[in-house]
């Protein structure tokens, strides 16, 4: 008796599995319809990357499984994130437009 409430629980997560997948495809037909809409470049990127922290959220929570990890592996990935992200803003910031001009001669 106890494997089939275990078959059970796994067809919930599966069907936990399925919506959380056709939520992030339409999110991403959002995404790609926003790129065209005719606004204001700042309103579009700010709902572009809101969209996509919401997707990511979804992935890291339940595909990768830190919903029901431990915090500690869910702490070590943010600090991970957060470092990268770190590391991506300096290379912008190094590497952005105006010091990539040449200097005057």
């Amino acid at each position: 008796m106890p494997a089939h409430a275990d078959h059970g629980h796994n067809e919930s997560k599966f069907q936990i599995y399925v919506e959380i997948a056709m939520l992030l495809a339409v999110i991403t037909g959002i995404e790609i319809v926003g790129v065209y809409l005719p606004f204001s470049k700042w309103i579009v990127v700010t709902g572009l990357v809101v969209l996509s922290t919401v997707k990511f959220m979804f992935v890291i929570f339940y595909f990768m499984h830190l919903r029901w990890d431990k915090p500690f592996c869910t702490i070590l990935f943010f600090i991970g994130l957060v470092l990268a992200g770190g590391t991506m803003w300096a290379l912008l910031a190094l590497f952005s437009a105006e010091a990539s001009l040449p200097l005057p001669t």
